[in-house]
């Protein structure tokens, strides 16, 4: 039996100009970075936990003043002397000094030395503040460097990639200039963003430098592939996308810029910067998640201007983003037919300048009027089938009835025992996990390592104990999914998982969490012997935070013991009002 709670907001796979955006890929032959790589210092699983002591921002200022530490209060972080770098470091290029150069996220308490890129957990900081621990002010902490096979890789394919404007034969660069949108992008901005061509893969390559623009760091190659009467667009990072994190056009921006234009990617950020003379930078993994890690490089802007693509996915990502990084300074570019996105904008001529200008707050007060509203509402009206939600690949028959997966809600399943409600459920949720929704599984009842061996068995499609052969390949494929799991195991109190769900929120942008099931948090609740008034309370919980995150929230409940000739009702789960009355 499956109900869900009506409202909310739709995703949707993200089409670009003339063509489809395709997900990761490989390199050919001579360019690709050879076999798979056995990562033994890196978990299985993308397990989530919570830090041992959670900390609030209140808890972190009156540590740093019961320390004597000086701070200042910033966006989204607080910024204070870093106790890792060396006092020649604390000077920029023009003999300023950089003394508060230490950032401290108010939301998890982990902090980023912008100097000496040391990095840790709050929990570190505490320990090299009060002289405890193995090193933390050696520097054991430092960011870590791409793998020495990866650096390789990285400088091998940067050598062999040359500017576009340098291709000798002209109708190559004119077809390229075609294939990508460039035609109106001048030679002067692809250098000033050092953009370059490979001529083998048929790929634009944008670098990642190292802070100040001193070293290489890493890679991303976009290819154009024709396809019927489009082009579809394919990239690949080196690292990997989880460990990508370059804010494109970050050696570009100066100490004095006060505003900056947010993009999902790079071509978007060359028209913008061509056309309006404005800061911009392109987010890591597009409209996907804003990782916390990227936050002290945003402080300094006074304001933040989101224009993240032309359908509701992007609009919902930019007001997601807008949430981490104080919505008081961002502005958001809504999708329309008349503010596409940049680099569409410019082909068509449009005046970039102005439709910034259109940029509406991210912000406002808790009461708005329809005039707040009005374009909203036409762009629900005018996007029928994205308002309707992403919709399943594998389960047709799930379109028919629920017509799409939408944030906001709360669905909830249940069947008797040995139903297949976790199997069934583990699929549900791969399909759209595999369509790019970020996805947060809390299994209560079977192990991590069983589930994943069932998921990744259902994403091979195809039984791996009989080819183990393939199984690297389908793991590595596997392991770039926006999936991650909670290391909760048999009975949890409420406040705890609800906890570690807003985490995972803010830290990896989750928007569909699965609950398997709610009978393992029934226990701990001592608000009333009744156990339907304790359903009651648990099910308004999760329904809130589905509301208050927007995000998807999948419930698995037990019904109880009914004769197995008699179908299940909606009384069958405990008869509560709030689970069998949607």
């Amino acid at each position: 039996m499956l109900a869900r709670l009506r409202g909310g907001y739709p995703l949707r796979i993200l089409l670009p100009l003339r063509g489809e955006w395709m997900g990761r890929r490989g390199l050919p032959r001579n360019l690709a970075p050879g076999p798979p790589r056995r990562r033994y210092g890196k978990e299985t699983l993308q397990a989530l936990e919570m830090p041992v002591l959670p900390v609030t921002a209140t808890e972190i200022r009156q540590y740093l003043r019961g320390h004597g530490i000086p701070f200042q209060d910033g966006h989204s972080c607080l910024r204070a002397p870093s106790p890792f770098a060396e006092s020649s470091q604390l000077k920029d290029q023009t003999g300023v000094t950089t003394s508060f150069s230490l950032f401290i996220d108010k939301t998890t308490g982990r902090f980023l030395c912008m100097t000496s890129l040391a990095e840790g957990s709050w929990e570190d900081f505490q320990a090299s503040v009060e002289g405890r621990g193995d090193g933390a002010k050696e520097g054991l902490l430092l960011s870590k460097a791409p793998e020495f096979e990866d650096s390789k890789e990285v400088q091998r394919i940067w050598n062999r990639a040359v500017p576009l404007w340098e291709l000798p034969d002209q109708e190559e660069v004119q077809l390229a200039d075609t294939m990508f949108g460039l035609t109106k992008v001048t030679d002067d901005t692809l250098k000033r963003f050092s953009v370059r061509y490979l001529r083998p893969a048929r790929s634009l390559v944008f670098p990642w430098f190292s802070s100040g623009g001193s070293g290489l760091r890493g890679l991303k190659l976009l290819e154009a592939k024709c396809q019927g009467d489009g082009v579809s667009y394919e990239e690949t990072t080196i690292p990997r996308p989880s460990a990508y994190h370059n804010l494109f056009g970050l050696p570009l921006i100066s100490r004095r810029d006060a505003e900056v234009v947010l993009t999902s990617r790079e071509l978007d950020s060359l028209a913008l910067n061509q056309s309006t003379g404005l800061p911009t930078l392109t987010l890591p993994r597009g409209t996907t998640c804003l990782p916390p890690s990227l936050l002290p490089y945003l402080e300094q802007f006074r304001r933040i201007v989101f224009w993240l693509g032309d359908d509701l996915r992007s609009w919902e990502a930019a007001k997601l983003f807008a949430r981490k990084l104080n919505p008081k300074r961002c502005f958001l570019v809504r999708p329309g037919d008349q503010q596409p996105r940049p680099l569409e904008a410019l082909n068509r001529g449009f005046n970039l300048s102005r439709i910034l200008r259109t940029a509406l707050p991210a912000w406002h007060k808790s009461i708005v009027s329809f005039r707040q509203l009005r374009e909203e509402v036409l762009g629900e009206l005018s996007n029928v089938e994205q308002v309707a939600g992403l919709r399943w690949s594998r389960f047709p028959d799930l379109n028919r009835i629920l017509k799409g997966h939408r944030k906001g809600e709360l669905t909830v399943f249940t069947g008797p025992t040995g139903s297949g409600k976790t199997t069934f459920i583990s699929e549900y949720a791969l399909d759209l996990c595999s369509q790019g929704v970020n996805t947060l599984w809390g299994s209560f009842e079977i192990s991590n390592v069983r589930l994943a061996r069932v998921m990744l068995t259902q994403f091979a499609e195809g039984r791996l104990e009989d080819q183990l052969d393939k199984y690297d390949h389908w793991a590595d494929r596997f392991e770039d999914l926006p999936l991650y799991f909670m290391t909760f195991h048999g009975q949890q109190s409420i406040r705890t998982v609800i906890d570690t769900m807003q985490h995972a929120v803010y830290v990896y942008d989750i928007c569909h969490v699965v609950i398997d099931n709610l009978q393992f948090m029934m226990g701990h609740e001592q608000l009333s012997t009744d156990r339907i008034a304790a359903q009651d309370y648990i099910v308004g919980v999760f329904r809130k935070f589905a509301t208050d995150n927007n995000c998807h929230v999948t419930l698995v409940i037990h019904p109880r013991k009914e004769d197995d000739d008699k179908e299940l009702q909606t009384a069958s789960i405990f008869g509560s009002a709030k689970v069998s009355g949607l």
